[in-house]
């Protein structure tokens, strides 16, 4: 019987350690130099030991595999995958199950041989509050990786903020320093009732560009659909001469206006000391419920490339892909 502490071992039982000892070390005896009478006999007694010593390593490394496997959360089967989600939000899902994550999370399902149920509420301030913490569901499909609220997986998308301008203007914007913004029409998405900023909103009054730029907030009026694509359709329209807008919601939505529209990756990445305008998204559960993250980061693995192409379909930027 094996105590929790290192053994000493004889030879013959180091082939067999890594079977038996079901999470204890390894330890085997070391050979006396006096044992060997001459200098070849002690080089091949130091490279045994060097040799076992190795082995000892291997060994211990299995155990401590074997038992982070052992330890690691099961999932529970489900009949239901319960689902967070907003009934009005395209690209990302609405109650019609259209959205890219609505896609997504059929997918999830099935590898889970569950059916997806909705618990749907407006994405706006509370929506984790009643849904994820009030237990009325487990998953929301797409969180920023750093969400607070929720115990996120690995992120299986990065995205960012666009310009959005009609094709044909010769535009080619692509940076935030470009002199030609002080002068065009610029509209910016805003969160919240009240007019919380966005990361584009903040890079452009940290250049002193005010005057000149027009808000559109993410939550509109619920009562049309899709509020959050009010912006791109002000620059169809010519309301606007150019949107900054996340990367998802423009890629989609510019697809499908009559004018065609450019969508552009914004630069830089991050605006000094530290404005990103690129995020990582990842799904989100509840905090502590660690086997049902892992089952989603396996399944997130297995079926990346099914994935990509639902994000490819839906138009949504990437950065980094591939």
């Amino acid at each position: 019987m094996f105590s929790r502490f290192p053994e000493i071992r004889p030879a013959h039982v180091i082939a067999d350690c890594g079977l038996r000892i079901a999470g204890f070390f390894c330890v085997f005896a070391p050979w006396r130099e006096d044992k060997f009478h001459t200098k070849a006999q002690r080089r091949k007694g130091k490279t045994v030991l060097l040799l076992s010593a190795l082995f000892f390593a291997s060994c211990a490394g299995k155990v401590e595999r074997e038992q982070a496997a052992q330890a690691r959360p099961q999932p529970t089967p489900r009949e239901h995958l319960r689902v967070c989600a907003d009934p009005n939000n395209l690209p990302f899902s609405n109650e019609r199950q259209e959205g890219f994550e609505n896609k997504i999370a059929a997918l999830v399902a099935g590898e889970m041989h569950a059916d997806v149920e909705y618990t749907w509420w407006a994405q706006r301030r509370g929506f984790i509050r009643n849904t994820l913490k009030a237990n009325e569901c487990d998953l929301v499909v797409g969180l920023p990786t750093s969400f607070e609220l929720a115990q996120t997986t690995a992120p299986y998308y990065r995205s960012t903020y666009v310009f959005v301008y009609r094709k044909g203007r010769g535009l080619d914007l692509r940076s935030f320093d470009d002199p030609r913004l002080r002068k065009l029409k610029i509209g910016v998405q805003m969160i919240g009732d009240d007019f919380s900023n966005t990361p584009p909103a903040h890079a452009l009054s940290n250049r002193h560009i005010i005057q000149n730029v027009r808000g559109y907030t993410v939550y509109g009026d619920y009562a049309q659909a899709n509020p959050p694509a009010r912006i791109i359709d002000a620059v169809a329209r010519g309301e606007i001469d150019v949107g900054i807008v996340w990367g998802p919601l423009a890629g989609y939505f510019a697809r499908r206006q009559r004018v065609p529209l450019e969508v552009v990756p914004v630069a830089p990445e991050i605006d000094l000391p530290y404005l990103p305008f690129v995020f990582d998204i990842s799904m989100g559960v509840r905090r502590g419920d660690d086997a049902l993250r892992e089952q989603l980061e396996q399944i997130l693995v297995r079926r990346r490339a099914e994935i990509e192409s639902i994000l490819d379909e839906y138009g949504v930027p990437r950065v980094g892909k591939g």
